[in-house]
Order: C-alpha cells, then structure tokens, then sequence
C-alpha cells in the first residue's frame, strides 16, 4: 500500500534550512541524510547562503 505524503517523516536541511520529506531512497540511512539535494550536499561549507535570495 502506498503511503500518503502527509505521513512521511522530514528533516530540516543543513545548508539551505528548508524541509524536505524522507524518499525512498534514503530508505536505509535515513537518519544519516543532512541535505535535501546534492547541490547543498556540495555546498555544504556555504550553511544557509544558497536560497537566502
């Protein structure tokens, strides 16, 4: 059955400070994720500054 995206768990990200909600793919480390993408991955040294537009 599949799940309702309300229910799903959400981190808050490292780098930007949005929330994002957990992906399948993140299934196995979950608790490990930090960033909501690959772009606040690599900028991770830039905490915040990447959507302070």
């Amino acid at each position: 059955m599949a799940h309702k995206k309300v229910n799903l768990p959400e981190k808050t990200c490292q780098t930007c400070g949005l929330s994002f909600a957990w992906r399948k793919k993140w299934a196995k480390d979950w608790d490990a994720v930090k960033y909501c993408s690959e772009r606040c991955r690599r900028n991770k040294n830039n905490q915040r500054d990447s959507h302070a537009d």
